[in-house]
């Protein structure tokens, strides 16, 4: 488990936030072309913030950004329907995995296929919640059917995945590089959040 004083927590929870509003937000002329970092950042939140009461405030934050880019923005309102409350779900999805993950966190390459396996699982469950949800749920389909949802997932999961990647990706050279910087050679090999790294 990674042991971070609670300036620390607090200080990435929001960055975090910072990096919703900026990837969340589509009518940022400048930074247009960023994916949403949403499903990323729950997992993220999971793996280094303690505190529980951030998840629910980033969750209405989420919201938030997404009534005005909808309101003021010019950003269709296609997504919004009964189904769009399964984005609850999908990102308690995504923390719960990160806080599992955290919890048994190590520096190594046993640590890394951990992370890898524990991202794409939740991944998953977060893509059939949004996705399938979406398809069954919305509305928007006539007569949604498990083989019609198929060829959905099939297109739409290899985005998700890859944009989810991405910043983990980012997160984790941080982290790594970090964890160097902060290595303590008077009590053996240590990442910067505490938990010691296996030799």
């Amino acid at each position: 488990m990674f042991t971070l004083t609670s300036r620390q927590q607090y200080g990435i929870a929001a960055a975090l936030a910072v990096l919703m509003l900026l990837t969340r937000s589509h009518h940022w002329a400048s930074i247009h072309s960023l994916p949403d970092a949403s499903w990323a950042i729950f997992f993220l939140l999971g793996v280094y913030v303690r505190a529980l009461w951030v998840v629910p405030v980033l969750i209405a934050a989420s919201v938030a950004i997404d009534y005005v880019a909808i309101t003021w923005g010019g950003v269709s309102d296609f997504c919004v329907s009964p189904a769009y409350w399964l984005l609850i779900p999908a990102y308690l999805a995504l923390f719960a995995g990160g806080r599992f993950y955290a919890r048994g966190h190590r520096l190594s390459l046993l640590g890394l296929a951990r992370l890898v396996g524990v991202a794409l699982a939740v991944v998953v469950v977060a893509e059939l919640l949004t996705s399938g949800g979406f398809y069954f749920f919305s509305g928007r389909f006539a007569e949604p059917t498990l083989a019609g949802f198929v060829p959905r997932f099939e297109q739409y999961f290899p985005r998700m995945l890859g944009t989810f990647a991405l910043y983990l990706g980012v997160a984790a050279t941080v982290h790594v590089a970090l964890a160097a910087v902060f290595f303590r050679r008077d009590d053996g090999p240590r990442t910067l959040m505490g938990a010691r790294r296996e030799r």
